[in-house]
């Protein structure tokens, strides 16, 4: 099938798909999902992830320490970090930010964490992505801090009025399986009203399962059901919110995004 979407924020990496990974690389490609971008949470993820790059075509990467892990870095960390980032597939930092929500790391240590992987990422001039739950007020002033802003929002949870915030900043916001959910409300109103140019699409797999497959493991292949969602609030076709989306994500990235 032709390259139709991108999922922009994935964990292939993650051990729930240790038993099937190629077959579900293989229904992605088969889906029209040609394109992969993998997230880290830790230096190990991070460190799986690059290998992968290498094992697959049109998977790339993210390297990084999630907030949930910010407890437990090792001290050279932003040394190994730094050294990923130079691999060829590899295309910044994340997932990085605040969970307030679960808070399994102490809150000033996910601050820590976040801070000095925004100097990182904006040292050696690369895109990150942000991971924020619960905790919008205290992501955007550590962003504002930093003055550094070549980032995405991945699995936007705020409402629109932090949205505009956000966009006046330059972000761009990747949306899920969430804008299928009947109890959640804010994803889809920010959908409707995202300027076309600045959103991207992800699945959060193995996570965040998209209707009508909530309960079962998430893969890559389901980002299409959020292109439909989105595409049906926005009068579009699935097809024209997969070719907008990609093309968003190379725009970002300044980077062909392929397969080959």
């Amino acid at each position: 099938m032709a390259n139709l979407y991108l999922d922009s924020h994935c964990h292939l990496e993650d051990h729930a798909f240790d038993e099937d990974r190629l077959e579900v690389y293989q229904r992605a490609l088969a889906s029209g999902v040609g394109v992969m971008i993998l997230a880290g949470s830790d230096l190990e993820t991070s460190r799986r992830i690059v290998e992968l790059t290498k094992e697959y075509k049109g998977v790339y990467g993210f390297v990084g320490v999630h907030p949930h892990e910010a407890e437990q870095v090792p001290a050279n960390f932003l040394t190994e970090l730094a050294s990923l980032l130079e691999e060829p597939k590899v295309l910044g930092i994340g997932e990085i930010g605040l969970d307030y929500f679960y808070d399994h790391s102490p809150r000033e240590a996910q601050k820590k964490v976040f801070r000095e992987q925004l100097e990182l990422a904006a040292s050696k001039d690369v895109p990150f992505v942000v991971h924020s739950r619960d905790a919008s007020l205290d992501t955007l002033t550590i962003l504002k801090e930093q003055g550094y802003h070549k980032g995405i929002f991945h699995c936007y949870s705020y409402s629109v009025e932090t949205l505009q915030e956000i966009l006046a900043l330059g972000y761009l916001i990747s949306l899920g399986g969430t804008v299928t959910f009947k109890n959640a409300k804010k994803p889809l109103e920010v959908a409707k009203v995202v300027p076309l140019d600045r959103l991207l699409l992800e699945t959060d797999s193995p996570y965040m399962t998209p209707v009508p497959f909530r309960g079962k493991r998430n893969e890559p292949s389901l980002v299409v059901k959020v292109a439909e969602k989105i595409a049906e609030v926005r009068n579009l076709t699935p097809e024209e919110v997969g070719r907008i989306t990609w093309a968003n994500t190379e725009k970002f990235f300044g980077r062909k995004l392929t397969r080959d």
